[in-house]
Protein backbone atom coordinates (compact mmCIF):
# COMPACT_ATOMS: atom_id res chain seq x y z
CA UNK A 1 0.00 0.00 0.00
CA UNK A 2 1.59 3.13 -1.18
CA UNK A 3 -0.20 6.86 0.59
CA UNK A 4 0.14 10.35 -1.44
CA UNK A 5 -0.71 13.53 0.18
CA UNK A 6 -1.04 16.44 -2.14
CA UNK A 7 -0.19 19.55 -0.91
CA UNK A 8 -1.09 23.03 -2.40
CA UNK A 9 1.48 25.20 -0.60
CA UNK A 10 -0.29 27.83 1.67
CA UNK A 11 -1.05 31.27 1.14
CA UNK A 12 2.17 33.11 -0.62
CA UNK A 13 2.61 37.43 -0.04
CA UNK A 14 2.18 39.50 -3.44
CA UNK A 15 3.19 42.69 -1.62
CA UNK A 16 6.57 42.51 -3.04
CA UNK A 17 7.05 44.18 -6.39
CA UNK A 18 11.08 43.16 -6.89
CA UNK A 19 10.94 39.30 -6.55
CA UNK A 20 10.10 36.99 -9.13
CA UNK A 21 7.63 34.43 -9.15
CA UNK A 22 9.65 31.69 -7.03
CA UNK A 23 11.05 34.05 -4.69
CA UNK A 24 7.42 35.02 -3.17
CA UNK A 25 7.68 34.45 0.97
CA UNK A 26 4.02 33.33 2.76
CA UNK A 27 2.34 35.83 3.99
CA UNK A 28 0.67 35.96 7.68
CA UNK A 29 -1.96 33.93 6.77
CA UNK A 30 -0.15 31.19 5.09
CA UNK A 31 2.54 30.70 7.76
CA UNK A 32 -0.70 30.54 10.28
CA UNK A 33 -2.28 28.12 8.17
CA UNK A 34 0.94 25.91 7.39
CA UNK A 35 1.31 24.75 10.91
CA UNK A 36 -2.04 24.07 11.39
CA UNK A 37 -2.86 22.06 8.53
CA UNK A 38 0.64 19.54 9.76
CA UNK A 39 -1.41 20.02 13.26
CA UNK A 40 -4.13 18.45 11.23
CA UNK A 41 -2.29 15.46 10.01
CA UNK A 42 -0.38 14.85 13.26
CA UNK A 43 -3.97 14.30 14.68
CA UNK A 44 -4.46 11.74 11.78
CA UNK A 45 -1.16 10.06 13.25
CA UNK A 46 0.37 10.63 9.76
CA UNK A 47 4.54 9.96 9.66
CA UNK A 48 6.21 10.41 6.41
CA UNK A 49 8.88 8.47 4.66
CA UNK A 50 9.53 11.31 2.22
CA UNK A 51 8.61 14.95 1.75
CA UNK A 52 9.09 16.69 -1.96
CA UNK A 53 8.64 20.39 -2.28
CA UNK A 54 8.76 22.49 -5.45
CA UNK A 55 11.93 25.02 -5.14
CA UNK A 56 9.97 28.15 -4.74
CA UNK A 57 10.11 29.65 -1.54
CA UNK A 58 6.52 29.35 -0.50
CA UNK A 59 6.41 25.88 -1.20
CA UNK A 60 9.79 25.42 0.77
CA UNK A 61 8.38 26.94 3.62
CA UNK A 62 5.28 25.51 3.74
CA UNK A 63 7.17 22.25 3.44
CA UNK A 64 9.22 23.14 6.70
CA UNK A 65 6.34 24.53 8.57
CA UNK A 66 4.19 20.90 7.75
CA UNK A 67 7.80 18.70 8.94
CA UNK A 68 7.92 20.48 11.95
CA UNK A 69 4.50 19.41 13.29
CA UNK A 70 5.13 15.94 11.77
CA UNK A 71 8.42 15.91 13.43
CA UNK A 72 10.23 14.84 10.02
CA UNK A 73 13.74 16.85 9.90
CA UNK A 74 13.46 20.09 7.70
CA UNK A 75 17.03 18.60 6.27
CA UNK A 76 15.37 15.21 4.61
CA UNK A 77 13.37 17.33 2.59
CA UNK A 78 13.69 17.30 -0.76
CA UNK A 79 13.71 19.83 -3.59
CA UNK A 80 12.43 18.80 -6.97
CA UNK A 81 13.30 21.41 -9.18
CA UNK A 82 10.61 19.65 -11.80
CA UNK A 83 7.39 20.30 -9.22
CA UNK A 84 7.63 24.09 -10.51
CA UNK A 85 5.42 24.74 -13.15
CA UNK A 86 4.97 21.16 -13.46
CA UNK A 87 2.92 19.66 -15.74
CA UNK A 88 0.30 16.58 -14.54
CA UNK A 89 2.56 14.25 -16.62
CA UNK A 90 5.90 15.95 -14.74
CA UNK A 91 3.87 15.39 -11.12
CA UNK A 92 3.41 11.26 -12.35
CA UNK A 93 6.49 11.09 -12.96
CA UNK A 94 7.92 12.88 -9.86
CA UNK A 95 5.77 10.44 -7.78
CA UNK A 96 6.67 7.57 -9.87
CA UNK A 97 10.39 8.06 -9.74
CA UNK A 98 9.80 7.85 -5.61
CA UNK A 99 11.52 4.89 -3.62
CA UNK A 100 9.64 1.91 -3.05
CA UNK A 101 10.43 1.77 0.59
CA UNK A 102 8.72 5.36 0.95
CA UNK A 103 5.21 3.92 1.80
CA UNK A 104 3.71 7.67 2.45
CA UNK A 105 4.69 10.68 0.26
CA UNK A 106 3.75 14.33 0.59
CA UNK A 107 4.03 16.65 -2.16
CA UNK A 108 3.95 19.99 -2.01
CA UNK A 109 3.34 21.78 -5.05
CA UNK A 110 1.22 24.76 -7.20
CA UNK A 111 -2.15 25.38 -8.51
CA UNK A 112 -3.88 24.50 -11.11
CA UNK A 113 -1.78 21.51 -11.51
CA UNK A 114 -1.95 19.89 -8.03
CA UNK A 115 -5.51 19.85 -8.40
CA UNK A 116 -5.69 18.69 -11.81
CA UNK A 117 -3.31 15.60 -10.76
CA UNK A 118 -5.28 14.95 -7.64
CA UNK A 119 -8.08 14.40 -10.11
CA UNK A 120 -6.06 12.46 -12.49
CA UNK A 121 -5.08 9.91 -9.61
CA UNK A 122 -8.59 10.08 -7.40
CA UNK A 123 -11.42 7.97 -7.73
CA UNK A 124 -13.08 10.88 -6.47
CA UNK A 125 -13.93 14.71 -7.51
CA UNK A 126 -11.83 16.96 -5.73
CA UNK A 127 -12.73 20.04 -5.74
CA UNK A 128 -10.40 23.59 -6.71
CA UNK A 129 -8.22 23.09 -3.91
CA UNK A 130 -7.47 26.34 -2.01
CA UNK A 131 -4.05 27.18 -0.48
CA UNK A 132 -2.65 25.03 2.09
CA UNK A 133 -5.42 22.39 1.10
CA UNK A 134 -4.48 18.72 1.35
CA UNK A 135 -5.78 15.30 -0.65
CA UNK A 136 -5.02 12.43 0.72
CA UNK A 137 -4.85 9.02 -1.96
CA UNK A 138 -4.11 5.38 -1.11
CA UNK A 139 -3.00 3.19 -3.91
CA UNK A 140 -3.28 -0.65 -4.10
CA UNK A 141 0.26 -1.15 -5.06
CA UNK A 142 3.44 -2.14 -3.83
CA UNK A 143 5.56 0.08 -6.26
CA UNK A 144 5.03 4.01 -7.17
CA UNK A 145 5.33 3.07 -10.81
CA UNK A 146 1.84 1.02 -10.28
CA UNK A 147 0.20 3.97 -8.70
CA UNK A 148 -3.18 4.85 -10.79
CA UNK A 149 -6.59 5.97 -10.83
CA UNK A 150 -7.65 2.45 -10.95
CA UNK A 151 -5.87 0.98 -7.79
CA UNK A 152 -6.64 4.21 -5.82
CA UNK A 153 -8.57 5.04 -2.92
CA UNK A 154 -9.92 8.46 -1.74
CA UNK A 155 -9.04 8.94 1.84
CA UNK A 156 -9.54 12.54 2.59
CA UNK A 157 -9.55 16.21 1.64
CA UNK A 158 -8.56 18.89 4.09
CA UNK A 159 -8.33 22.56 4.11
CA UNK A 160 -7.54 25.61 6.81
CA UNK A 161 -11.07 26.40 7.39
CA UNK A 162 -11.93 23.18 8.07
CA UNK A 163 -9.33 23.23 11.01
Amino acid sequence: MKTLYLMRHAKSSWSFDDLTDKERPLNDRGRDDAPAMGQALAKRNIQLDLLLASPSVRTLSTAALVAHELEYPAEKIQVVDSIYEATVPDLLNVVRQCPDSADSVLLVGHNPTITEFANILSPSSIPDMPTAAIVCLKFNCARWTEIDQTNAEYYFYDHPKNN
